[in-house]
């Protein structure tokens, strides 16, 4: 049964509720003021009645008394009073109302002899007619009754009907203007709450075009500093955020899809060619040593290739799945110049630069002079060449310069092939060493990777013998440091910078051998840079070609990563 009226109560609409719950409340709220004031106003009315009473048998009874002794007339009771004498026994003796009924008369149950009459000391009592309907308020008091002073008693009784009248009168007055505000009460409430819940009527609308797949639904029209107006703000916002979610998911399917499909095409094309090889050396078409040999060239250099894809993929589903980070503090500088030197190794012809400075220097820097530049790193650029005096030792082609005084010569001017480098006329001086600390919680291999693939990728994409340049960057006013690849290439557009990072996504379409790599070294540096809590940001190098630029938190900042708590070993 209750779980029954408790399923119907549920179904039960919101506004017929509030309704039904205020209409309840207010009727209980008249009911309980209406029956107190009756129940107060009739007590009252019957103590006024009450001392009436007493104060005119008391003058009734005087009255008589001095008429039995002789002393005066006797006085005229109203003949709303029912009088009645009895004598020292209780014997009626005489009485008024003669032409009523007996059942409309008060009837006396109780003995009325003296001794009684004077223990009830003028107390009123509540007697009833013959029939039962009628209550009348009775007061007994003693009195002389003959000339001898025998003593007797009168009693005066008068109806209460004229007070219940009134009390009904009351009653019915009461009920009726009490229905009426009921009523109205009720129509003001339903149309207060209809009003109210009409933007509630408009949410659940709204609700409904969008459980039919119509997301870009809304809600408005209600004030914002209401209930409604701050639910209609959040619904709004929630909206916003799921439309933003469910693009995002369609964009990442999407981009899953060609995901999928650039990988089978990257993996495709070295297959097929291990795959036609192997056919041809089953088949016996390969004949002499040499075309085996090449043969076998072929399909090493294709299974490298497809290793370095697979590699390449493995590591971005790593980075994928956000496994934590073994943080330690990573200086940046040390592995700027590390990747310089890879890079020399890897390309003599290069003139790779490795500078440092604050960002004040580095927004300045085409505009105040080498020296400065060459000052604020610690050292002095030094090129390819012998030894031009005994004792100097000779360094590499393409060797590495720890200086800005390149930098800032570059960026002047665009580099041409033309462009021969130029040996200095006297050996290269230290100037006094400034040490920049760029550190940065990192994990180690993790920043090499991110400088190894923007090198490679500097290499790859810019001219041969034009330089490249390492840039490491404090802000501390921002608590960040930075680590940049500047190369002179023909630059990157701005309508596709921001796809770049994408997976497989590459400026060349047409997939050639010669553009170089798979299209996965940039997504993972910015997997990597973001598990940092980094950023990576691609600027046009001032004269031409690429800035990348990556920026990570300092060691101890707010936004650096934290540090993991070493596992305990078992």
């Amino acid at each position: 049964m209750h779980q029954s009226l408790t399923e119907r109560w549920s179904r039960v609409s919101l506004r017929s509720k509030i309704t039904g719950v205020t209409v309840l409340m207010l009727t209980l709220g008249l009911l309980v003021s209406g029956i107190g004031t009756m129940a107060m106003l009739r007590q009252y009315v019957i103590q006024q009645v009450d001392s009436q009473l007493q104060a005119d048998a008391q003058t009734a009874s005087n009255s008589y008394s001095a008429a039995a002794l002789g002393q005066g007339s006797t006085a005229v009771v109203s003949s709303d009073y029912y009088v009645a004498l009895y004598d020292e026994h209780g014997n009626l003796k005489n009485h008024t109302w003669r032409d009523r009924p007996t059942r409309e008369l008060p009837r006396i149950t109780m003995s009325l002899d003296l001794q009684t009459v004077i223990e009830l000391d003028g107390k009123t009592m509540t007697l009833t007619d013959g029939a039962g309907d009628t209550q009348f308020l009775a007061v007994a008091v003693p009195l002389v009754i003959s000339p001898q002073g025998t003593l007797g008693t009168l009693v005066m009784g008068v109806s209460l009907r004229p007070t219940e009248n009134t009390m009904a009168t009351y009653l019915t007055i009461f009920l009726g203007f009490g229905l009426g505000v009921v009523l109205v009460g009720a129509l003001l409430t339903r149309l207060l709450v209809t009003t109210t819940f009409a933007p509630l009527r408009e949410v659940e609308r709204t609700a409904a075009a969008i459980a039919d797949g119509d997301f870009s639904q809304r809600l408005g029209g209600a004030t914002p500093n209401t209930e409604v107006g701050r639910l209609n703000r959040s619904l709004n916002t929630m909206l916003s955020r799921i439309d933003r979610l469910f693009k995002d998911r369609a964009r990442t399917i999407d981009q899953m899809r060609r995901f999928v499909g650039d990988a089978s095409h990257e993996l495709r094309t070295p297959l097929v060619s291990v795959r036609g090889y192997a056919e041809l050396y089953r088949m016996g078409a390969l004949q002499s040593p040499e075309e085996i040999a090449q043969a076998m060239e072929r399909i090493e250099k294709e299974a490298i290739r497809m290793g370095g894809l697979v590699e390449d993929l493995l590591e971005l589903a790593r980075l994928d799945e956000t496994k934590p980070l073994t943080l330690a503090p990573v200086d940046l500088m040390p592995l700027a110049r590390d990747a310089a030197l890879d890079a020399m190794a890897s390309s003599p012809g290069r003139t790779v630069t490795v500078v440092s400075g604050t960002p004040a220097e580095f927004e300045d820097a085409t505009d105040r002079p080498a020296v400065d530049l060459a000052h604020s790193t610690g050292e002095v650029a030094a090129t390819a060449g012998p030894a031009s005096k005994p004792g100097d030792t000779a360094l590499p082609a393409g060797s590495v310069s720890f200086a800005g005084a390149t930098l800032a010569r570059l960026r002047t001017r665009k580099p041409r092939k033309t462009d021969a480098p130029t040996l200095p006329a006297e050996p290269a001086q230290k100037a006094p060493p400034i040490s920049v600390h760029a550190v940065v919680m990192a994990e180690e291999n993790k920043i090499r990777q991110v400088i190894t693939n923007l090198m490679g990728n500097a290499l790859r994409f810019s001219p041969a013998d034009s330089p490249v340049e390492l840039e490491v960057v404090v802000d501390r006013r921002n608590q960040r440091a930075s680590i940049a690849v500047i190369d002179h290439g023909e630059g990157i557009p701005p309508q596709i910078r921001d796809k770049i990072f994408q997976r497989f996504w590459r400026a060349d379409t047409s997939r050639a051998r010669e553009t170089g790599g798979s299209g996965l070294g940039l997504a993972i540096v910015a997997s990597i840079v973001a598990s940092h809590n980094g950023t990576v940001q691609v600027v046009d190098t001032p004269g031409g070609g690429a800035t990348f630029r990556v920026w990570f938190p300092l060691a101890g900042s707010p936004n650096a990563p934290q540090r993991l708590a070493p596992t305990p070993t078992p």
